[in-house]
């Protein structure tokens, strides 16, 4: 004979406040009101028309004006790029000039045989370091300016040629 399986249910907690009664939201109804048909008048109509045809091409406008500004900016961000690593190129180039130039009157001074030879060595050095680092920084300056020029001046002018668009 088969056995006979008995399955006990887990006991449930009962939850917080089972036993008081529910709250139920009173119905209220909407009143309905009768809204009169009527009629828009042509000229309203024809106003509102030529309200959304002037906003959509005004929209148009602005679109084309917002795109243009991105394309210039893009452009002048490619120029800038461009500018900054040819600055950075030439601070190498000054910095192994200057480097060279440092070991060169280094292994001068080793072969040094009196205070005056030193002192004379010294004073041509140093004379020559800050010729060249007068050269050096007119360089970078103009440099430097030539890029702020290259990335801003586009900028203006797209600028000024966008917002006249729009305008």
């Amino acid at each position: 004979m088969p056995e006979a399986t008995v399955t006990t249910k887990p006991k449930v907690k009962a939850a917080p406040f089972a036993d008081t009664p529910k709250f139920e939201m009173p119905s209220f109804e909407i009143p309905k009101f009768e809204v009169p048909n009527f009629e828009v008048p042509a000229a309203f109509r024809e106003f509102a028309e030529k309200g959304v045809s002037q906003a959509k091409a005004n929209w148009e406008k602005v679109k084309a004006a917002t795109e243009e500004t991105t394309d210039l900016l893009e452009d002048s961000y490619a120029n800038a790029s461009k500018g900054a690593a040819d600055y950075g190129l030439k601070m190498i180039e000054v910095s192994r000039t200057n480097t060279n130039a440092a070991f060169d009157f280094a292994g001068q001074l080793m072969a040094v045989k009196s205070l005056s030879e030193m002192v004379e060595l010294s004073t041509a050095f140093t004379r020559k370091q800050f010729e060249a680092m007068t050269a050096q920084s007119k360089e970078l300056t103009a440099l430097a300016q030539k890029v702020a020029t290259e990335t801003a001046e586009p900028i203006k002018e797209g600028m000024t040629s966008a917002f006249k668009k729009v305008a």
